[in-house]
């Protein structure tokens, strides 16, 4: 067993006995390898482990609770070896009491006491103490129930420390089956207490009284010695030292004396300030007053209870009177904020409003409440457009993916709380039921734009009644004309102006806020900073586009009920025109994505007429993408085509056909790429520029830019088959030329066509196998390109030799014939022209025997390779497409 799962053994403690609560350090072996190992420690059957400290393995400090025994051992217990074992003991000393009148040296500590109520031991100061028996008898419990007690003594106790003690309760609970003579017993020691206490006073007064007869013997015994010696001297020093003793007594006696008046004077002094704290009592209480009644919200009695402290002690000459006043005029202070930050808040209803400006007045308020709750309503509307644009920005910013559920906030229309009221029954036809879309995750913008337009609706019709009770003067006091409220009604009609600029405001702000979250580019620089804020990760979709068009539209429906002047409202009308302008630029823009995305989905099924599902799938993107634009491009009351301007029906124009390239490359990539390599996420397209595949003409219709297109398309495919084939083909040679450290000075006598140049054919019969299964027509034109290619190499490689020997110039010689020879039908005058300067290139044949040698490699290799080289003889044609 390893050392960590060893119990824990305890050989030693110090001290080894002591009181409760005493210190102690404990020693062993195996006691924990930290503080959260130790789970355990108990001394004497008490557990201590809220005490203890871990020290190391081998020491924990700690102090002895309430112990169970006397005599105990001390365990630990520890959560890798368990519990634990101990050689030593612990013993417990029961501490003596000292009552409150006994003479002690010591200071008396805080000591426990017995409840009998609840049997368990409980601390109290020294001056507190009881005896745990005061009866001194036997304690037998009663089964009587303790509600039962409650009910038959009701407000008292039964605990003698109380001060409704009830001795009859005391005895039903601790002695109910206590014998007659055990009482009378009980009796007798209540009186014997009681009797020494007061011999224990009478017997501490005596002992006084003795030291000062000592002290008077002492002094006669001094005088007479003085007159026996009858030396002037003594009698001088002597006297001297009496008169000492003496000052020093009457010092004593000045002390003692001292405080006792002292302690007089002070109880006179706190007797007349009580008596003045009774007689303006209702001054002094008025501040905790003031501030329980704003707690209870009772602002009526506040209000009176100020004004007859005001009339009392307004103009009060009295340092503490104005100092309690003063404390009144700063609660009184803070009740104005408060009624004030009550008059800010939102929702709040006409009638508080009504009252909270009233409370104001009453307070004598500085300024013109009403006119303070407009501009408050009027910031406050503003603010709450902001915060909730800084909230949906920081919550943005704060989660992995910009998505929130709207299903519980937001699936309520915007405008449900005014929908119900006759003025905008009118703009009910516009509040359609929420498509499938809010059954999912909405993106922040579109959360946000939904939730400030619900903000600034439910806002505004209370704003607007403000505003109209206020001209009335239905929001001041409705019992009196009080001075100067009348004149503030007056002052309505010029402040008309005012009101329509924080309309006007109010409009301003909701417009640049949706403009920051989804138009960001038409905001200035300035206003970017003040309405913007968004990350802008990824562009919403047209279907999310055209849900916030619909919302602006609800928007302004439900404005117009409200009366507002449609000279406020001209531009959230330029705010819907520019987001439908928008949300078909951004559809047409993701169309030509989705259009990108389908060579993920090509899946290369042919059918009866050789088309695969790839045309299908682009037709139903075209499809979708007009069914939604359909209500965007519809025009509502009030609003203009989107098509009223030249740029925007250029930059459709040119989407349009991008949408038609786009699917032309996708063309070009399902082409250029093998089977299961199509990765679209990395292709660097704008689909958003209209020059995405060259410059585009004004004068070119959109059917001859997208044939100009698929001819680009097909001589690019063409170049990079003819790459992609002939590459390999042609970076084989060399290493297979000089494989094996070949070298052309120095070989044998050629004995047939080298591996590397059948290795070469093999792969250009691959192409022609490849091609030749998907059209004859195309073999002669790759094949010819392939030759060409591999031509232009050999001829390289060969003029490249510095010199040849007699067998490397037959060698060289023998392949590039057999190669040309098999290859014959697909040259092209460069292909020739190539094979002609590699041959050219060599040392010409010096003896028949040679010749004779050359042409029998060569029909040897052409007849050993007859199936092989068959291909090239069966694809003749008389023309090659070049």
């Amino acid at each position: 067993m390893s050392r960590s799962r060893q119990p824990p053994l305890v050989t030693g403690i110090s001290p080894n006995e002591g009181i409760s609560w005493t210190k102690v350090t404990i020693r062993g072996e195996n006691l924990g390898t930290g503080p959260t190992d130790l789970i355990g420690l108990t001394i004497c059957g008490h557990n201590c482990l809220l005490t203890a400290e871990w020290m190391s393995a081998s020491k924990i400090v700690c102090r002895v609770g309430q112990a169970k025994n006397d005599k105990g051992d001390i365990i630990v217990t520890t959560k890798s070896g368990g519990r634990g074992t101990s050689t030593v003991s612990f013993k417990l000393l029961k501490p003596e009491r000292i009552g409150i009148l006994d003479q002690s040296a010591v200071w008396v500590d805080e000591m426990n006491y017995y409840d009998m109520r609840t049997d368990r031991n409980k601390g109290i100061p020294p001056l507190s103490l009881r005896p745990a028996n005061p009866l001194g008898i036997e304690i037998e419990k009663s089964k009587f129930p303790q509600k039962d007690l409650e009910k038959l003594f009701h407000g008292m106790s039964g605990d003698f420390t109380s001060e409704n003690f009830s001795a009859a309760w005391y005895l039903i609970e601790n002695h109910s089956t206590t014998s007659f003579d055990q009482l009378k017993m009980a009796v007798s020691n209540l009186k014997k207490q009681a009797n020494k206490k007061n011999e224990g006073s009478l017997a501490y007064v005596k002992g006084g009284l003795s030291t000062f007869f000592e002290a008077q013997d002492a002094l006669s015994a001094i005088h007479q010695k003085l007159e026996a010696d009858g030396t002037e001297k003594v009698e001088g020093s002597m006297t001297q030292k009496l008169e000492n003793v003496l000052n020093r007594a009457s010092n004593t006696a000045d002390t003692l004396f001292q405080e006792v008046l002292g302690r007089k004077d002070k109880a006179d002094s706190t007797r007349n300030a009580l008596n003045v704290l009774q007689r303006f009592k209702f001054l002094f209480n008025l501040p905790l007053n003031i501030e329980r009644n704003i707690q209870k919200g009772d602002y009526d009695v506040v209000i009176n209870d100020y004004e007859k402290a005001k009339s009392l002690f307004g103009k009060t000459e009295v340092q503490v009177f104005k100092k309690y006043y003063a404390e009144v005029e700063t609660r009184i202070e803070d009740l104005r904020e408060l009624l004030l930050d009550k008059l800010l808040e939102t929702p709040s209803t006409l009638h508080d409003q009504k009252r909270y400006i009233r409370y104001l007045s009453d307070l004598h308020a500085d300024g013109d409440p009403s006119w303070q709750c407009i501009g408050a309503q009027h910031k406050w509307i503003l603010q709450l457009m902001h915060s909730c644009k800084e909230s949906y920005v920081k919550d943005l910013k704060g989660n992995a993916t910009p998505m929130m559920e709207l299903e519980n906030d937001l699936r309520p229309s915007a405008l449900a709380h005014l929908s119900q009221t006759a003025s905008l029954k009118r703009a009910s036809s516009f509040q359609s039921a929420r498509d499938d879309t809010w059954r999912y995750k909405a993106p922040h913008r579109v959360a946000f734009v939904e939730k400030l337009t619900k903000l600034v609706l439910s806002q505004l019709p209370n704003f607007w009644k403000l505003w109209i009770s206020y001209v009335n003067g239905s929001l001041f006091s409705e019992t009196a004309e009080k001075s100067g409220q009348m004149e503030r009604s007056k002052n309505a009609r010029q402040r008309q102006h005012d009101f329509k600029k924080m309309i006007q405001e109010v409009m301003y702000s909701l417009v640049k806020l949706i403009r920051g979250a989804l138009l960001p580019f038409s905001l200035k620089e300035g206003e970017l900073r003040q309405y913007g804020g968004w990350e802008m990760k990824s562009e919403l979709s047209g279907q999310w586009l055209t849900h916030v068009i619909q919302t602006v539209r609800l928007t302004y429906e439900s404005l117009t009920a409200l009366e507002i002047p449609n000279d406020l409202l001209q531009n959230i009308q330029d705010l819907i025109l520019d987001l439908r302008v928008r949300c078909i630029m951004i559809t047409l823009q993701h169309t030509a994505e989705d259009i990108k995305r389908l060579a993920e989905k090509e899946d290369w099924i042919v059918d009866n007429e050789g088309l695969t599902s790839l045309p299908s799938q682009f037709e139903q993107c075209i499809v979708h993408s007009l069914q939604s634009l359909r209500g965007v491009l519809e025009c509502k009351p009030g609003e203009a085509s989107v098509f009223q301007q030249p740029k925007t029906q250029e930059e459709v124009c040119h989407l349009s056909i991008s949408i038609m390239q786009v699917f032309i490359y996708c063309l070009e990539q399902l082409s250029t790429k093998p089977d299961g390599d199509i990765d679209t996420t990395h292709l660097s397209v704008d689909v958003s520029s209209p020059d995405l595949f060259g410059s585009i003409h004004e004068d070119l219709s959109l059917s001859s830019v997208s044939m100009t297109s698929l001819k680009e398309l097909d001589q690019r495919l063409f170049e990079n088959y003819i790459e992609l084939k002939a590459d390999p083909i042609v970076g084989s040679l060399e290493p297979g030329i000089y494989a094996g450290y070949f070298d052309w000075k120095d070989c044998l006598t050629p004995t047939g066509v080298r591996n590397y140049l059948k290795e070469a054919l093999v792969n250009i019969i691959a192409v022609h196998a490849e091609v030749f299964t998907i059209s004859k027509e195309l073999v002669p034109r790759v094949l010819s390109k392939i030759v060409e290619a591999v031509s232009e190499e050999l001829s390289r490689l060969m003029q490249c030799v510095s010199s040849f020997s007699k067998n490397g110039a037959l060698q060289a010689r023998l392949e590039i014939c057999a190669l040309r020879d098999t290859v014959a039908v697909y040259l092209t005058p460069e292909s020739k022209s190539s094979f002609k300067q590699a041959l050219e290139a060599l040392p010409q044949l010096s003896s028949g025997a040679d010749k004779k040698l050359l042409e029998e490699l060569l029909n040897k290799f052409k007849s050993r390779m007859h199936l092989q080289l068959t291909c090239f003889q069966a694809s003749a044609s008389p023309m090659l497409k070049t």
